[in-house]
């Protein structure tokens, strides 16, 4: 069994499942493309933040639709069996159900840089582009540097679980600030979970499996900002790192 059949949200297998078929290879063909999702993965256009929503999603408070400008410094909302995903300058992100994330940034010249995050609920797989200096992800639990990367983190009341997909991250437990672990990633090479738990001085962040994230769907929002993730996929069949842990 694949980790592709393991993805019990219905949306989501099918995502995979398109992506795995051929999005990024050419073995879909267009109209097949269309009838699932409208569109073939590309770039966005200037002026467009949403590739896809489904459900009930909201930005600052108001529905959003295909035609929604996400800012730097918006909060975007998913009610349960709802997702979104969307890009924001050099960033892009897959908000999944049950999400709330707040964006951090500022507008320059022409450009929006991301210089932070906060996800107080919910999955949220995101990738950045060349990141400024400070830049940092937030939990209840956990504080996260980033170092130009693509992560994948889930917000509980008392846990974080986060993966460095690839790049550098700095993590630190909220609750133990001598509880942190650096890591150097090139493909979800240590996962891990931070606690909140104020009487585990020195554990606090600890070793994860691997889960609830795929290949693909990081190609996926690299491709709307016109990147690619720096790994190369062996077979159109591989849509997880082959990796026990």
């Amino acid at each position: 069994m694949t980790r592709q059949d393991e993805v019990d949200d219905p949306r989501r297998r099918l995502l995979v499942q398109a992506l795995a078929a051929g999005w990024f290879g050419g073995l879909a063909t267009v109209p097949a493309r269309a009838d699932i999702f409208g569109s073939a993965p590309a770039k966005l256009p200037p002026g467009q933040s949403i590739y896809r929503l489904s459900g009930a999603v909201r930005v600052n408070g108001a529905a959003a639709t295909m035609k929604t400008v996400i800012g730097p410094n918006d909060t975007v909302e998913t009610d349960r069996n709802a997702e979104i995903v969307f890009a924001v300058g050099a960033s892009a992100f897959l908000l999944r159900s049950g999400g709330k994330m707040v964006l951090q940034g500022e507008k320059q010249a022409d450009s929006v840089v991301t210089t932070g995050l906060r996800l107080l609920t919910g999955k949220l797989l995101s990738v950045f582009g060349k990141a400024p200096a400070g830049l940092r992800l937030h939990t209840i639990t956990a504080t996260v540097g980033i170092r130009g990367t693509g992560v994948y983190l889930e917000s509980e009341p008392d846990l974080t679980y986060f993966c460095t997909c690839y790049g550098t991250t700095d993590v630190t437990s909220i609750a133990d600030p001598t509880s942190k672990e650096s890591v150097t990633a090139t493909h979800h090479d240590k996962p891990l979970y931070i606690t909140g738990d104020t009487r585990q001085k020195g554990r606090n962040v600890r070793a994860a499996p691997f889960k609830n994230h795929t290949d693909q769907e990081l190609m996926l929002i690299e491709t709307l900002v016109g990147r690619t993730p720096p790994f190369v996929f062996p077979g159109q069949e591989y849509d997880a790192p082959r990796r026990d842990y």
